[in-house]
């Protein structure tokens, strides 16, 4: 029989000591011990198995050393802290909803932080989960409430409190709709099966989420700093790079009176990149809109609903249609990248495009090679030979390439990885946990990529990855 036992102890050398030789005396076997100095110094959370005997005498030899917090019916205790306003009676209101709910209060904490909100901790008695997820959902309309710690005897009882908090935590950040927020529930507990049946702890995974989501979060208004630059690539073309600190690179071409954007980055920095774009294009507004996507990766699509025209290659405009369609994705398609792929799609606010808007540019490929020419696309005075991988990266991924001013678009087959921001360098550590993996397959991608340098002529190159600054690159007739 398991039992888990919350305890109150004094912060000094021995204090635990002393509660494990209680359980040793009468033959109780710890299972489990939680502590988190950061909740609260003293709260410690046992879980111990033994006889119902063993365990009844451990109740009395904790409560006679006064370390006993929870009562002897088996319930559970979840320890919750509460963000209320610091004025009279704010707490009166958790009080009678506690109380509405017949939970008993196994643990009080409380302190004045000298801001404008008081945080209450309380230990909730409790043994029903559904209680308890009922509990929550009432008692978050009046605050802000964080589950800090709870019994993990019972595992489905853990996961589902995990969930709560976990998609509330990131909600919270991105301001997600409720109907975002309910298939993020959904995504994050499919995610959190895999992860439990492949044997791999979920904790540093979501703890890797949760930063990712946080990074988010901060690139936002203000506090969005992209990278600008300007290249000449011939005497009537010029590249705008914008390198975003979170997701792909959006390069504009402006060539005459014409304007063609190459990725778009994610749709939840909308605002942020049509200020940029405005502040580069005074006649933004009235010019034609029109974007070359070299792969459907939602990092690289996110503003695409705001263009006129989208010219993708076959495969990624058939990617494209599937997820406006309601289907899976190309990384969908995969069970084991699936929640992973669409917690991103939910925080990031994307949204499939119309295909009426796409215009295919290219053939399959005619070949087996790992990078095949696949036509032709001209824009203003640039005549690029348009490539399509094997689907290293991505299946109906795109690269660029004119030979006569010697510009390469490479999407994320070749990322310039040492020319990154601070930022930009941040996310990409946390990035591919979401994404599931830069790659679909690395080995093939790395062969792409050689390929993409063994088709370029003498001379010096400009080539623009998906990530990172522009690289300069320079292949002498000798070599």
């Amino acid at each position: 029989m398991k039992k888990t036992f919350v305890t109150v102890m004094p912060n000094h050398i021995g204090a635990f000591l002393k509660a494990s030789r209680c359980f040793a005396a009468i033959g109780v076997n710890i299972t489990r011990v939680s502590y988190n100095k950061a909740v609260d110094s003293h709260m410690l959370f046992i879980d111990a198995e033994g006889t119902p005997e063993q365990l009844r005498l451990a109740d009395e030899k904790l409560s006679q050393i006064g370390y006993l917090q929870s009562d002897d019916n088996g319930k559970s205790v979840i320890l919750l802290e509460f963000a209320l306003h610091d004025v009279p009676g704010s707490v009166t209101a958790v009080l009678e909803l506690i109380s509405e709910f017949s939970f008993n209060i196994s643990y009080l904490s409380s302190q004045e932080n000298g801001s404008d909100f008081q945080y209450f901790k309380m230990g909730i008695v409790a043994g029903d989960p559904e209680k308890i997820k009922s509990f929550l959902e009432e008692a978050r309309k009046i605050c802000d409430v964080r589950v800090i710690d709870y019994n993990h005897a019972d595992k489905i009882y853990d996961n589902s409190l995990f969930y709560v908090h976990f998609v509330n935590e990131l909600s919270s950040l991105m301001k997600i709709s409720d109907d975002s927020k309910e298939a993020l529930l959904v995504n994050t507990n499919l995610a959190m099966q895999q992860l439990d049946e492949s044997g791999v702890s979920p904790y540093r995974t979501f703890d890797s989420i949760s930063r990712f989501c946080e990074l988010l979060s901060k690139a936002r208004g203000a506090d969005f700093s992209a990278r600008i630059s300007k290249h000449k690539v011939s005497e009537k073309t010029e590249i705008f790079l914008i390198e975003p600190p979170c997701g792909s690179n959006t390069a504009i071409i402006h060539s005459g009176d014409e304007y063609l954007f190459v990725d778009t980055g994610y749709a939840y920095c909308k605002d942020e990149m049509n200020r940029i774009f405005k502040e580069l294009i005074p006649n933004f507004e009235k010019i034609k809109k029109q974007v070359f996507v070299t792969h459907a990766d939602v990092d690289h699509c996110g503003l695409l609903p705001e263009f006129e025209t989208v010219f993708a290659s076959p495969g990624s405009a058939e990617c494209l249609r599937l997820e406006f369609e309601k289907n899976n994705g190309f990384r969908e398609q995969n069970p084991l990248h699936k929640p992973y792929i669409r917690i991103c799609k939910i925080l990031t606010s994307y949204r499939p495009i119309n295909p009426e808007k796409i215009t295919v540019v290219g053939t399959e490929p005619s070949d087996d090679d790992v990078l095949s020419r696949t036509g032709f696309f001209d824009f203003g005075d640039l005549h690029f030979e348009l490539y399509q991988g094997k689907g290293g990266h991505l299946p109906g991924e795109s690269v660029l390439i004119d030979y006569e001013n010697r510009v390469v678009f490479s999407g994320d087959v070749f990322v310039n990885m040492k020319d990154m921001t601070a930022a930009q360098a941040k996310y990409n550590r946390y990035a591919p946990i979401l994404m599931t993996s830069v790659d679909t397959d690395p080995v093939l991608c790395a062969a792409e990529r050689k390929a993409i340098f063994s088709r370029l002529g003498a001379g010096t190159w400009q080539i623009f990855g998906g990530h990172g600054g522009k690289k300069t690159y320079t292949l002498n007739p000798a070599e």
